[in-house]
């Protein structure tokens, strides 16, 4: 069985860095694109970031592109979501994902295929 394992979440300032990390068994994560996703307590999921399967390619929400980074390690391996300037609303648990195929996955929770437990960010003013 595939596990999707998430860490670096915790609880910080308006304006503090964080990084996110996650990393897929069984070579998922070196071998497939993968993304993250944030589930805030009565919204539906929404999707952060996407990298293909060599850190290639990758694709921002709107929402965050001026803050977040998404990108990998070089052995694939590892895949981290860089994240500045953070504010109250960034609060959320951060959920990885492991795409269906090696490519950059959209936005779609359909596109993945294995997620991990998620992880909590929480911003204070």
């Amino acid at each position: 069985q595939v596990q999707v394992i998430e860490s670096g979440g915790g609880s910080v300032k308006a304006g503090d860095s964080l990084t996110l990390s996650c990393r897929g068994s069984r070579r998922t994560s070196s071998n497939n694109g993968m993304g993250w996703f944030r589930n805030v307590p009565g919204k539906e999921r929404e999707f952060v970031a996407a990298i293909s399967w060599n850190g290639g390619s990758t694709y921002v929400a709107d929402s965050v592109k001026d803050r977040f980074t998404i990108s990998k390690t070089s052995d694939r391996g590892t895949m981290y979501l860089q994240m500045n300037s953070l504010k109250p609303e960034d609060t959320a648990t951060y959920v990885c994902a492991v795409a269906r195929s090696a490519g950059r996955p959209g936005a779609s929770t359909t596109a993945y295929q294995y997620w991990g437990q998620g992880i909590q960010v929480t911003v204070s003013t």
